[in-house]
Parts: structure tokens; C-alpha cells; sequence
């Protein structure tokens, strides 16, 4: 009885909400660990926390200003499409499709199911089996919502965006006091330069920076922004200013707290710290650890979703995905499609080697994202966008992105020459099907008709009203 499209309903409140939701998940509460592990020093490790901020504000004021430019919901995807053109926008989407998005929501998953047993079994370690079936259930749960109402989902990052913030200020006040107290035996020779091995930075930004992510969030879902000229730059630069202030204080206060062995040993970094400091909430700590995870899930099934749906009406992605559902008016075809990948990575995968899998892929095309928006402001000088950044800001935050990608084959060739591999495998694909349309006879009518059937079974129509 009405017009069938995804409805603005994504206000200044709740696009502060998805980006503070997004970037204060897990990363934070196990990437201390990998940053210190790479950077080899307290000092060293508090400078690549203090740089990856910095290089988040920088990469999230071009994103910025790509989405204030740029009307299309989709992130990423449909920046590169629009500046670089069809072929590098659709590797990312097979690399996002099939090694980021899996990769990291696995992450996300495998953290929140760890922090939620810990209570439960400390002061062991949790058994795998049950972390990945818990990491699983609170996927699902993510999965189902998103399925099922946009405003809830929103409504409910909210929520967990207050809970997020009060768990770092629950970390951040203990180890502040002790500070004060004078109990900075931990910093002292803060900055071993023997410890340092130049090689292994680039890992040590890229746990970093999975810390961080999340800045981009607002770029997925610009079509459901209300005012997005003026929210877009207004929530990114307060959400990123929030999270950079409270990471540094969580870092102090972990280093406070706890060693560099005891950091290093640690598989719940914040579990660690509350058995140290706060023995009163130590069933307290890791359930709101959880539900940060829990809300870092819920904004990256709600963003990618969108990518799928926006892939799909540009002609990349099967037609089925560009679909709403009649009555809950949420993409349900795309939101559903990462079920199985997630699953599978979360029953094989180990966070600290999915962390290096997909950063790889994700911090080259956010690279040439913000090189898009350079080749962008060249080839449509007339263009004035309502929000525009320094041109030293993207140039920098690009080479500094294409460098790390650069030298993270010398960290780890392996993880990276897998995800290097999964976005070359994407060529082959792009030139039968996209470029030149090469089909076996019968697959465009068998394709119709399995899409029919599913828009049967799923009760999804295409969107009837352009949001752009």
C-alpha cells in the first residue's frame, strides 16, 4: 500500500551512535596485544595508538568529504566506482565479499564470545568449542535483527554506544587513580629502542587501526542519513575526536595495571586488567567488553548490507540483492548473504592471524579511496562540495596507507599474499561476467528464475523510489 525504499532514519544522534558503536568494539579490548607484540615497548606502542588516531581523522575527514560529494549510499565501493572506475570497485567487493567483511566480523565475533564466557570460566581460559558456538549465537541474534526493522537496530546501537563508553570510562577511572597515586613503575624505559624491529610496525598499525575502524561507517549508509551535508562531517569529527581521547586513556591505564608480560600473556587483555584492578567487577567488565562487540557486529551487518544492496543496482552483484522486503523495508537478500562465510571463518579462524588475512585488503582499498577523491577534485574542479578538506590530508593519508600495505609483505608474506591472491582472483571474474558478459546458455534464464523464487520465499521487491 506504500512506496517500498530504505527510509531516511538515521539522525545526527544515530550516525554518532553507529560510528562510536562501530570503532569501540573489540579492537580495543585485544588489540593492546598485537600493538604492543609489533612495536616492541610501552612508548613505542602508545605512539602507533596516538598515529592510528591521527590517521583516522585523516581518512575519515576525506571520507568525509567523498560522502558529501558523492549522493550513493555505499562506502568504499561506491567511491572507487564513481573515481576509479568499474573494475577496481568491483575487486573490492570481491575482496570485501570473500576475505574482509567475513574476516572481521569473525573477529568481532570470536572477541565478544571470548569476553562473554570469561566470567564464567575464570580463572581458566574458556574452551574453543564454546567460544565459537557463543560467538555464533551473537552473531545470528545481530543477523536476525537487522533482518527483521532499521529502527530497531539503530535503537539498539544507541544503546550499546552509552554501554561502550561506560566500559573504557570503567577501565579508564581505576587506572587513572593508580596514576595519580604514583605507580608509574610501568613506564619506565618506556621507549627501549632495542625491542624496536622496524619490519614489524606495519602489523603493529594494523592492529591499531582495526581498533579504529569504523570512521567510514556513515559513507554506507548516506542515503538513510537525514541532512547528511551537514551531519556526515559533524559526527565523524566528534565520534573520532571521542574515541582517540578515550583509547589513549584505556592504553595508559592497561599500562598502569599491567606489564608488557602481562599484557603479552594475556588473551582478554581487559579481563586482565579488572583481575588486577577492580576485583569487584570482574564479572562486570568482560560482560560489557562483550556487549561492545556485540554492538561492533550490529553496525557491520547494517553497513555492508548496504554495500551488497548498492553493488547489486549498479549492475556488480546479482539482482536478488538490490531487493527490500515489502513490509520490514530492510535489504534482506544482502543481509542474510554473509551467513554462511562468517560462519565458516569463525569455526576455523584464529583472531590474530584473521587480523593481519584482512587488513591487507581493507587498508589498499581505503587507499585508493582517498586517491579516488584526489583524481575526483581534479576532474570536476566545478564541483563545491559543502565540506572539503586540506588536499595535503588525502594525499597523505594515501601514501601512508599504500606504504604500510607496502611493507606489511615483509611482516607476515603469508596472510598478506592470501589476501593479495583473493583480490587478483577477482580480474578473471570481473572480465567474463562484468566486462564481457561471457554466459553459459542456459545461466540467464536459470538465474531469473531462481531470483523469482527467492523473491517469493524472502517477500522482496526492488526499491521503487530513488533515495539519491
Amino acid at each position: 500500500e506504500e512506496a517500498i525504499f530504505l527510509r531516511k532514519k538515521i539522525t545526527l544522534l544515530r550516525a554518532f551512535s553507529l560510528l562510536i558503536g562501530s570503532m569501540v568494539g573489540s579492537g580495543i579490548f585485544i588489540s593492546p596485544k598485537g600493538v604492543l607484540k609489533n612495536s616492541g615497548s610501552v612508548g613505542f606502542s602508545l605512539l602507533v595508538w596516538f598515529s592510528c588516531g591521527l590517521l583516522s581523522m585523516f581518512g575519515a575527514l576525506c571520507y568525509a568529504e567523498l560522502g558529501t560529494r558523492i549522493t550513493k549510499s555505499g562506502g568504499h565501493y561506491i567511491y572507487i566506482l564513481e573515481t576509479l572506475g568499474p573494475l577496481p570497485s568491483f575487486l573490492f567487493l570481491w575482496a570485501e565479499f570473500f576475505a574482509i567483511r567475513p574476516a572481521n566480523s569473525a573477529v568481532v565475533s570470536l572477541a565478544f564470545g571470548r569476553y562473554m564466557l570469561e566470567p564464567f570460566f575464570a580463572p581458566c581460559a574458556a574452551p574453543v568449542p564454546a567460544v565459537k558456538l557463543v560467538s555464533l549465537l551473537g552473531y545470528y541474534t545481530v543477523l536476525t535483527l537487522n533482518s527483521w526493522s532499521v529502527t530497531w537496530s539503530a535503537r539498539l546501537q544507541t544503546a550499546l554506544s552509552v554501554i561502550k563508553l561506560l566500559a573504557l570510562a570503567l577501565i579508564i577511572v581505576p587506572g587513572m587513580m593508580l596514576l595519580a597515586q604514583g605507580h608509574t613503575e610501568n613506564f619506565q624505559d618506556a621507549f627501549d629502542r632495542q625491542s624496536l624491529v622496524l619490519d614489524k610496525l606495519p602489523l603493529a598499525f594494523y592492529a591499531g587501526m582495526f581498533a579504529y575502524s569504523g570512521w567510514f561507517q556513515t559513507g554506507f549508509v548516506r542515503e538513510e542519513l537525514v541532512k547528511p551535508e551537514r551531519n556526515i562531517p559533524l559526527a565523524v569529527i566528534v565520534s573520532v575526536i571521542t574515541v582517540i581521547v578515550g583509547y589513549m586513556l584505556t592504553n595508559v591505564s592497561y599500562y598502569t595495571v599491567l606489564g608488557t608480560e602481562d599484557v603479552l600473556a594475556s588473551p582478554a587483555v581487559a579481563v586482565s586488567f579488572v583481575q588486577r584492578a577492580f576485583k569487584s567487577l570482574i564479572s562486570v567488565v568482560p560482560v560489557l567488553v562483550a556487549l561492545s562487540c556485540f554492538g561492533t557486529m550490529n553496525g557491520g551487518i547494517f553497513t555492508f548490507s548496504r554495500t551488497l544492496f548498492v553493488a547489486s543496482r549498479e549492475g556488480q552483484w546479482p539482482p536478488l540483492f538490490s531487493m527490500i522486503h515489502i513490509r520490514r523495508h530492510t535489504p534482506l537478500p544482502a543481509v542474510m548473504l554473509m551467513f554462511p562465510l562468517v560462519t565458516a571463518m569463525v569455526c576455523i579462524g584464529d583472531i590474530y592471524h584473521l587480523l593481519n588475512f584482512f587488513s591487507f585488503s581493507r587498508w589498499l582499498f581505503i587507499g585508493l579511496a582517498t586517491l579516488g577523491l584526489i583524481v575526483h577534485r581534479c576532474r570536476h574542479p566545478e564541483l563545491h562540495s559543502p565540506f572539503q578538506v586540506p588536499l595535503f590530508v588525502p594525499v597523505s593519508f594515501t601514501i601512508i596507507c599504500l606504504f604500510t600495505v607496502a611493507m606489511s609483505f615483509y611482516s607476515d608474506p603469508v596472510n598478506i599474499s592470501i589476501g593479495c591472491t583473493i583480490v587478483l582472483s577477482g580480474f578473471p571474474v570481473y572480465y567474463l561476467i562484468i566486462h564481457r558478459q561471457i554466459f553459459l546458455p542456459f545461466f540467464p534464464t536459470f538465474s531469473d528464475y531462481l531470483t523469482h523464487k527467492l523473491q517469493l520465499l524472502l517477500e522482496v521487491v526492488q526499491q521503487e523510489i530513488k533515495t539519491y
